[in-house]
């Protein structure tokens, strides 16, 4: 709760106030004190009392807790009060001023209160210059302000202690199922005796290998040398067709008994 005054009373002496505005009882206490410019450390407790207990008066008995700590404090300075009326014996002029532990309490709530304020205007700074959970970039400490409070001896001892991963012997092996060019030609002979002609595309499908690819190529190519088929192509990169020759060849194409076998046809291409 917020203090503040709404008027000054002249005629009675007294300032009015909205009680439940104030932060209780100390922040009361000192207001009355802080904007009549009085003296802290010289309170005319009298009149101080006479206006905290004016400021009281219309207290709302519901709110025990508030209620108690405003009467409790009235209560003490009408005792303060008492005390500075009491006469004092010449042995007690050194005695302590009632008012002394006030005055320390009134100035530790003004502190903090202080404190307070200047710890929210901070927080208020920040909030508007910097986003939520910003957290401020630490500086690099430069290497030469740090000091080194390890030996040489430490260092040793530590590099002794480290040992080698041991060593695992891997063997890459890629297996891959050989590509005969025999395979091939056989592949080849047998799609001709169906039909005249073939794609060589044709006799890929299937295979996704390169290998493949390349080993139907050097078959016809060995083929083609031994006379058996015909490569043609109709102009540059187009499709190239395999045909079977139909002079002399004819039997051997059919693979007639007088007609070696496509393998071995391959295998005397090979060794001539």
């Amino acid at each position: 709760m917020d203090l503040t005054v709404i008027g000054r009373a002249e005629r009675e002496g007294f300032l009015v106030v909205e009680i439940d505005r104030f932060q209780g009882p100390l922040d009361l206490l000192l207001h009355l004190i802080r904007t009549q410019d009085i003296d802290v450390f010289d309170i005319p407790i009298a009149t101080i009392t006479e206006q905290f207990l004016q400021a009281i008066k219309n207290l709302d008995a519901n709110d025990l807790d508030g209620a108690g700590e405003f009467l409790e404090m009235a209560a003490t300075l009408i005792r303060i009060k008492a005390q500075m009326l009491l006469p004092r014996t010449m042995e007690g002029d050194d005695e302590e001023d009632p008012r002394a532990e006030l005055v320390r309490r009134l100035l530790e709530y003004e502190q903090i209160r202080e404190i307070s304020l200047r710890l929210r205007t901070a927080e208020a700074e920040r909030e508007r210059r910097f986003a939520k959970g910003y957290i401020p970039v630490r500086p690099k400490v430069d290497v030469s302000d740090v000091p080194l409070e390890t030996t040489w001896e430490e260092v040793f001892q530590a590099a002794l202690r480290v040992t080698l991963p041991a060593p695992r012997n891997v063997d890459h092996r890629v297996t891959q199922r050989p590509v005969t060019m025999e395979e091939k030609a056989v592949l080849i002979l047998e799609a001709l005796r169906e039909s005249t002609r073939v794609q060589f595309s044709k006799l890929l499908a299937g295979f996704k290998e390169r290998s493949h690819g390349v080993m139907t190529f050097l078959a016809g190519l060995e083929l083609s040398r031994r006379r058996i088929l015909l490569l043609r192509q109709a102009k540059p990169f187009a499709e190239l067709w395999m045909y079977r020759r139909e002079e002399g060849g004819a039997e051997n194409e059919a693979g007639g008994a007088e007609g070696p076998a496509p393998e071995a046809l391959v295998e005397k291409g090979a060794e001539a």
